[in-house]
């Protein structure tokens, strides 16, 4: 799995070939998979083929082009229903003072996680896009107020292999026993 890890990177171009949808279905699955607090499962996903959808996505996503050469995004919506349960207003964007909104970043950040490597292993390319506001992406996709859009993967045929870029090493990053 190491292999697989140190092989993935953020793919921005891609050829102009269909992907199989067998192969969207393990991307969905790899995620529907992934581990989560309480196993609230708060993801939920949005797969995106049209080229109009598309365009407002890259749009709302601070105008970057280079997605629309991607044959499929797949937006990642994290559900604070899974964790408030009464049936009140919730309004969500990168303010939100609920605690629950931490958690439900989390765990469908870890589900995405799982996506991308999936996506590496399945010889396809993918890049985690999240340069939008709360309240431009959502209306597009016709998101409810109370879910928060964690990112948009855009997933297709490599057209570039990009080199590694620079990590930090292990004593860098390790602590032992405190801080």
């Amino acid at each position: 799995m190491i292999k697989e890890i140190e092989m993935r990177r953020s793919v921005r171009k891609y050829i102009d070939k269909t992907i199989e949808n067998e192969k969207i279905t393990e991307l969905l699955e790899s995620a529907r998979l992934a581990p989560s607090g309480n196993n609230t499962q708060p993801w939920r996903y949005i797969l995106v083929k049209s080229e109009e959808m598309k365009q407002k996505i890259s749009k709302a996503s601070n105008n970057q082009k280079w997605m629309l050469t991607a044959p499929v995004f797949i937006v990642c919506v994290a559900d604070i229903r899974c964790r408030i349960k009464e049936d009140v207003d919730i309004y969500l964007d990168d303010n939100s003072p609920q605690d629950e909104v931490k958690r439900i970043i989390r765990d469908t950040s870890i589900s995405v996680g799982y996506m991308l490597l999936q996506a590496n292993n399945l010889g396809l390319g993918a890049c985690w896009v999240a340069d939008f506001m709360q309240e431009e992406i959502r209306p597009v996709l016709n998101v409810p107020s109370d879910k928060y859009v964690v990112g948009v993967i855009t997933v297709g045929y490599p057209n570039e292999t990009p080199k590694a870029r620079p990590r930090k090493s292990l004593e860098d990053i390790i602590h032992y026993e405190c801080w």
